[in-house]
């Protein structure tokens, strides 16, 4: 019998899978060949992309070394600024970056690079009419959109496995002058009320006069990778394209860290040579006669700041050549530090044409002769991993949505380099940056040093980490890729990112804002999805190195977030933009103090979340219970403190309106409470555990403690939901919301004419349409009402809205949240949905229509069209647009249009998750332990 052929049925029984041929054997015969331990399943029972991610696991092979890791847009950063006042959009613009060598990072259409970024590779492009190459993408800057910035292109990441084996993108080029002007104009006399003006508001495809450019990159090996560009003329006329496969190194020799200078240099008609002393040599073979032209990575100082130019050999050289015939800048030794391939291509009416080339650390004659078969090849293997992944889902559709949400995950991965002391002090033997820059942004962050792969929220509005955006990343990429997942919530947690007061970073603008602390919970969950994959076997090391520093930034969170410590907290910003009736940051400018009920909340959920962490250690160790023991008290002393702020009888919680609201503290003045249903007041549901009691059998001390603390303090032990009944399967419950609460904040949230919309809960209470709340404030008067689409407000920059639109990572949280009370109640509670519908259903199954109602956001409607590409005609019936998924930073509250950044597939990308939950198997849906549960 050929076993490795032989179609098998898997049975698994103790940790162990055993195959079993159904043919030769009865349902009760094992075939005990076929028996292996689930968490070291032998290799040839994997496919093969997983196959190279346990290669890469176990340094075998570094399959990952190349990957989708330049940046979308690194001009406009706060790196890139050396002014005096710190205008990062300002200082270096898009009309600069193709004269300005970077200093921290590169950029490009479709581009790939090592994970250090010495050498880069992307794809530029020209129709002929532009007034420049189109090798970087387009937008506006946060100064110059009416909702702050903004892409102005259209491109589609359509697919990638985690380790790059095979990648695929979308990039659709105009035929006729790409709209540059016409962009900025019209969006500068657009005011806060209006929508955005878009690339496809031009009318610039309306007659299919465009290319549409797909991009695909495929490894034989680790370093041997195939790179195709195919342009589709979806016109009527031929047109022609100049396309430029490019190559360059990143500037790295000016530093003093780089004794070498890096050098490409033509070594046949058809080929270059990147050579460095560390990397050795890699030859880059291009199919056809291209013409190679070669320049330097150097500023133009003369036509940038009107000063004589160091070197001869200039980054804009090749766009000077293409769009003029301007060869001064070029090298006409062909060497140098950038070189481009140049095709120019006639296309066909309808038709297409591709260039492709190869990169190896060889040299041979044939070597694109493969390149369609590694193409190929590497395709099925995506094809083969995801059909595994995806195997419990039956409708194709959320298939592809699934798989397009993966990749923009991977495509979203990026090489971040920041050292700030460097960027303060400036490079030795270098241009000194201003004095001022020595007390402005980021100046208590000195120690941070950044250098590595990063998965960002989104490569052009945000090309930078966030930190909770991070967190939420993590939960659907730990599906694919399980190591990336965890070494990207280790990564913010390491002592050159983590501040030595314990706080986590949170973004390049301003580190110390303050994000919402959900980095634990991200953690809990990746643990659990790993240990589920791998048979039940958790990653102790893991779990035990991110809680060490998970409690230094629980400890941060109280000593700097609870001043008074009365357990109420003040998270500020706390990346809700402009939830709030006044800017939650600088509440002192109000001349007052303002006690969050999202941020409380917030640290409630996290002192759950280290508790839940400390009990899955303990069965590693049980010295964790009494770790578990001091999150499970200050858990306690939070839930009784926003019942009764310091002894004076105020509540975060409204008996009125039965919901929870911040409360400002002016100096001198009786508190007020600001009665906004936002979904600050919904957070407090997100504070729930369900804990089976066997787990303190084992855990005796846990127990004794809790036990003494429940009776000596009963009237915090009374703010915990049914502690003295267990629930399902011996369950006990750990919850914020008691009966009644939890009751009325349900009634609130699923309610159509408050939160509950068509596509899923609202950020904030379409009862403010009708009714805004306003508040006078030492003589001011700040109103907020529901806005479903685009901010009407300049907080934050205006660019992202908190007051009405939906929300992936909330929407998460409240079905999560759901489960875990479903968790305790074992389905026999039930909850009107939606509210006043008398339909009445169980937690669980209305934790799966809201994940339908977010899912239907990127569905075909009865109409065949997606909801979040709103009404735009061709977007939705157009066959080349149609099936192409946008994962917008946030979606309308009424009609589910996308807004904002159109490319943060990171938190949207939890929709993944949601799929793979809505499709799992109903046998899977037990009522099992969530501390083993996925």
């Amino acid at each position: 019998m050929n076993f490795q052929k032989a179609v098998f049925k898997r049975f698994r029984k103790n940790n162990y899978i055993y195959f079993i041929h159904p043919y030769l054997f009865t349902p009760s015969s094992l075939l005990k060949i076929g028996k292996f331990r689930t968490d070291s399943l032998h290799s040839k029972f994997m496919n093969i992309e997983k196959q190279r991610l346990l290669e890469d696991r176990e340094r075998k092979k570094h399959w990952k070394k190349w990957g989708p890791y330049l940046t979308e847009r690194q001009w406009g950063t706060v790196r890139e600024d050396y002014s005096k006042d710190g205008s990062a959009w300002e200082n270096v613009t898009h009309e600069d970056a193709r004269s300005k060598a970077y200093r921290w990072g590169e950029e490009g259409i479709g581009g790939i690079s090592d994970h250090k970024q010495k050498l880069c590779i992307s794809w530029a492009f020209w129709n002929g009419k532009d007034p420049q190459i189109k090798e970087r993408l387009f937008g506006l800057t946060g100064n110059q959109g009416n909702h702050g910035e903004d892409v102005k292109e259209l491109y589609y990441y359509l697919d990638s496995t985690p380790t790059h084996s095979y990648m695929k993108m979308l990039y659709k080029y105009p035929q006729n002058e790409f709209p540059y002007g016409k962009l900025v104009d019209e969006n500068r006399k657009r005011g806060k009320k209006e929508r955005e003006y878009e690339l496809i508001d031009t009318g610039i495809f309306d007659q299919d006069e465009y290319f549409d450019i797909f991009i695909e990159y495929a490894k034989n090996d680790a370093e041997d990778i195939v790179g195709k560009a195919t342009i589709h003329n979806r016109g009527d006329k031929d047109a022609e394209i100049v396309v430029m496969p490019t190559i360059w190194f990143r500037k790295t020799w000016f530093t003093g860290h780089e004794p070498f200078l890096p050098k490409l240099s033509k070594v046949k008609k058809n080929r270059i040579k990147a050579f460095t002393p560390k990397n050795g040599n890699y030859f880059f073979t291009f199919e056809g006669k291209p013409k190679l032209k070669f320049c330097d990575n150097e500023t133009n100082r003369e036509k940038l700041y009107h000063i004589p130019n160091e070197k001869q050999y200039l980054k804009d050289a090749i766009n000077d050549y293409v769009v003029d015939g301007n060869k001064t800048h070029l090298n006409p030794e062909h060497f140098g530090t950038k070189a481009a391939a140049i095709y120019k291509l006639i296309i066909p009416a309808k038709g297409s044409a591709s260039v492709k080339f190869r990169m190896m650390h060889q040299q041979f004659d044939d070597a694109t002769e493969h390149c369609e078969s590694i193409l190929a090849t590497r395709k099925k293997d995506a094809d083969d991993f995801y059909a595994q992944i995806q195997e419990n889902i039956q409708e194709e559709e959320l298939r592809q949505i699934q798989r397009q949400a993966f990749a923009g995950m991977m495509w979203g991965k990026q090489f971040y380099y920041y050292n700030v002391e460097r960027w303060l002090d400036g490079d030795p033997g270098r241009y000194i940056p201003p004095v001022e820059r020595k007390k402005g942004r980021n100046n208590h962050w000195r120690h941070l040093q950044n250098y590595d792969i990063i998965s960002m929220p989104d490569k052009w509005e945000y090309p930078w980490y966030a930190a909770w955006d991070l967190a939420f990343h993590c939960i659907p990429i730990a599906r694919i890729d399980p190591d990336f997942a965890k070494d990207q919530l280790i990564l913010l947690l390491n002592e050159w990112y983590m501040h030595p007061n314990g706080q986590i970073p949170a973004y390049e603008w301003n580190f110390s804002d303050v994000n919402p602390p959900v980095h634990a919970y991200a953690v809990e969950r990746v643990y659990q999805i790993d240990k589920k994959m791998n048979g039940g076997k958790g990653d102790q090391e893991f779990l035990e190195r991110a809680l060490h520093k998970l409690m230094l930034n629980f400890n941060w969170w109280v000593n700097r977030k609870d001043n008074d410590g009365k357990n109420l907290f003040e998270g500020g910003f706390l990346g809700l933009d402009n939830i709030s009736l006044i800017d939650r940051s600088h509440a002192a400018l109000y001349k007052g103090k303002l006690e969050q009920a999202d941020a409380t909340s917030w640290m409630a959920m996290f002192s759950l979340n280290l508790l839940r962490i400390s009990l899955d250690l303990c069965e590693f160790n049980k010295v964790y219970q009494f770790t578990a023991t001091k999150f499970l008290e200050h858990f306690l002393y939070i839930a009784g403190a926003m019942n009764n702020i310091s002894g004076e009888n105020i509540s975060l919680w409204d008996d009125a309106d039965n919901f929870f609201y911040d409360i400002f503290h002016l100096h001198g003045k009786d508190p007020k409470v600001m009665k906004v249903r936002s979904i600050v007041g919904i957070i407090p549901f997100f504070a729930v555990e369900p804990i089976r009691e066997e787990m303190f059998e084992n855990l005796p001390e846990f127990k004794k403690r809790m036990e003494f603390f429940m009776k000596e303090k009963p009237k915090l032990a009374s703010l915990v939901t049914s502690w003295e009944q267990p629930g399902h399967d011996k369950r006990r419950l750990f919850a914020l919301l008691r009966g009644h609460r939890m009751k009325s904040i349900l009634q609130k949230m699923l309610d159509s004419d408050e939160f509950l919309s068509e596509y899923g809960i609202r950020s904030l209470s379409k009862y403010h349409e009708k009714n805004p709340y306003s508040m006078q404030i030492n003589g001011d008067v700040s109103t907020i009402s529901y806005i479903p689409g685009e901010s009407d407000s300049l907080m934050f920059g205006g660019n992202s809205n908190w007051r009405g639109p939906i929300w992936f990572p909330i929407n998460y949280l409240i079905i999560e949240s759901l489960k875990r009370y479903d968790f305790y109640y074992g389905g026999e509670f039930s909850i009107e949905y939606p509210t006043g519908s008398g339909n009445f259903l169980t937690m669980d199954l209305i934790a799966k229509e809201l994940s339908l109602r977010c899912m239907k956001i990127f569905m075909k409607d009865q109409n065949g069209h997606r909801p979040f590409n709103g009404d735009y005609k061709k977007m939705q019936e157009d066959p080349h647009f149609r099936d192409y998924i946008l994962f917008y930073e946030y979606f309308h509250g009424d009609n589910g249009r996308g807004l904002g950044a159109s490319h943060q597939t990171g938190w949207t990308g939890l929709v993944a998750e949601m799929i793979y939950k809505y499709s799992k198997d109903d046998s899977d849906k037990k009522y099992a332990t969530p501390l083993f549960r996925i």
